[in-house]
């Protein structure tokens, strides 16, 4: 069957569908009617006729339900008529009150209507500026296979406070996940410059601290432009800076003031690391000289990167959601499944509404590394001072 026949029978199923469910207010109209015919004189059912527009109203649209109004309006001048008192004033009171709730309930279909409209638009400029910010993640940088997921906070919104982002340079691949003081809407300027100053300095500095100053100055001069005055010395933003080189089995990491990666291994392991960070970008502490941190990062390991919003997300009982635990559950799963896995988890934690921005980043190494870098593995091992959970461990704080 050609794409064309796809078309028209998808069509001509879709036209069937929204017809039969006409025949209800339609059905309605002629059940009223034929009973208040043969019901006695006592009895009036012809009010009950505006129940018709009414339904017809949830899933039709104003001229649909401007149609069946009249139906019902006729339906009952017919029945006025067959009891030979179309003329008197309770039937043409009862006439013109079921026109009036007719055109009433399509002048709101049609407010809902516009409204419908009004909201996808926003939906679709909201989809562009997260395409245009928040661009998706490859699914591979060399060696490395790639997940992402994000979800915002505020209600109807795609974007917020949180970001990422991914390059390739020479011989390796940079990340980067940070976290907006704030959430939602009035922290899409911030997240965008940081983007922004990332994807132009990721390729200008060889070193992750170099890189840390350069958005450091991004941040401060953007804040000194455009931070509200009651707000002075109160904006910055959370930044985990990662660097995996292809020829070694390791991760190079440094944290400004942001939460470490996990490490999941083979098994169901998970290792979170105590990094050193230094402040968050945005506070003027250009001084300072950020620390890198060196992680073993080994085929078949897998890194996840995360924001506060993941830890930090209540279940009714005002528990945190365990991200450690869950995640060694899953540890051997590939990118884009161990973040289905904690995705759903994660919604079911919290009865489907998180209380801030959050993001998840998996990377997960599946080529083998050079030989020389294989002798010098245990001595990385050593370079940093872990936590190890099951998925039967304890489980750890938030930051």
């Amino acid at each position: 069957m050609g794409s064309w026949q796809l078309h028209f029978a998808g069509g001509a199923q879709l036209w069937r569908s929204r017809h039969v469910l006409l025949l209800i207010p339609v059905g309605l109209v002629v059940l009223i009617t034929v009973a208040d015919v043969f019901a006695p004189a006592d009895i009036v059912l012809g009010p009950l006729l505006v129940i018709a527009p009414a339904i017809t109203a949830w899933g039709e649209g104003p001229w649909t339900t401007g149609g069946i109004g009249a139906l019902a309006v006729g339906a009952q001048a017919f029945i006025g008529w067959r009891s030979g008192m179309l003329f008197s004033r309770g039937v043409i009171v009862q006439v013109i009150a079921l026109a009036l709730l007719s055109s009433l309930v399509v002048a709101l279909c049609v407010v809902r209507d516009r409204r419908r409209r009004e909201l996808s638009q926003v939906r679709s400029v909201a989809e562009a500026a997260q395409r245009v910010l928040l661009w998706p993640l490859p699914r591979r940088l060399g060696a490395l296979r790639i997940a992402s997921v994000y979800l915002a906070a505020e209600d109807e919104a795609s974007i917020g406070g949180d970001l990422y982002a991914a390059t390739r340079i020479g011989s390796g691949a940079r990340f980067l996940i940070g976290d907006v003081r704030g959430k939602g809407l009035p922290a899409i300027g911030e997240a965008a410059l940081l983007l922004g100053a990332f994807r132009e300095a990721v390729h200008h500095n060889a070193s992750l601290p170099a890189l840390a100053a350069s958005l450091e100055r991004s941040v401060t001069r953007y804040l000194a432009d455009f931070e509200p005055e009651e707000e002075a010395g109160e904006r910055f933003v959370t930044a985990l800076l990662l660097d995996v080189p292809d020829d070694e089995p390791i991760a190079r990491v440094t944290s400004c003031g942001h939460l470490p990666p996990l490490l999941l291994g083979p098994g169901t392991a998970a290792v979170l690391p105590d990094l050193s960070p230094t402040p968050p970008l945005g506070v003027g502490l250009t001084d300072s000289e950020s620390a890198v941190n060196v992680l073993p990062f080994r085929p078949g390991d897998t890194l996840l990167l995360y924001t506060d919003g993941v830890i930090e997300a209540r279940d009714h009982h005002g528990l945190f959601y365990p991200l450690a635990e869950r995640a060694a559950r899953w540890a051997e799963n590939q990118p884009t499944v161990l973040l289905d896995h904690l995705l759903r988890d994660l919604l079911t934690h919290t009865g489907g509404r998180l209380g801030d921005d959050a993001a998840l980043i998996a990377i997960r190494r599946t080529a083998s590394t050079k030989a020389r870098a294989d002798t010098n593995s245990s001595a990385t091992s050593s370079q940093f001072r872990k936590r190890t959970y099951s998925h039967a461990g304890e489980r750890p704080g938030h930051a």
